[in-house]
């Protein structure tokens, strides 16, 4: 499983940009979302940059990796790390209902 991080631009060359995540810092590929400035957000997949991101939705984004890893880890109260989805029943997407 793949699983995207939010990361932001320390440095940014013409294709690549050296980024900080929750726990490194790594050169990340930015040829598909372009030439980029220090302090933008990135959502990062094995080390390229797929799309920019606001800085909420960054730090959602490393919320729930670090609740992912807490959980992994033996925490079990999961409603902390993932409130939006505690007291629920999932949803399905618009796209994946059936047709009526």
């Amino acid at each position: 499983m793949c699983i995207g991080l939010a990361m932001q631009v320390i440095e940014a060359g013409e294709f690549q940009a050296l980024c900080q995540g929750l726990d490194e810092a790594r050169m990340i590929d930015t040829r598909l979302v372009g030439r980029q400035t220090a302090g933008n957000w990135l959502l990062v997949f094995l080390d390229a940059a797929r799309e920019e991101l606001e800085p909420e939705r960054a730090l959602q984004i490393q919320a729930a990796v670090a609740g992912l890893h807490r959980i992994m880890h033996g925490e079990a109260d999961v409603d902390r790390w993932f409130p939006d989805l505690a007291g629920r029943e999932p949803q399905l997407p618009d796209f994946l209902k059936p047709a009526s």
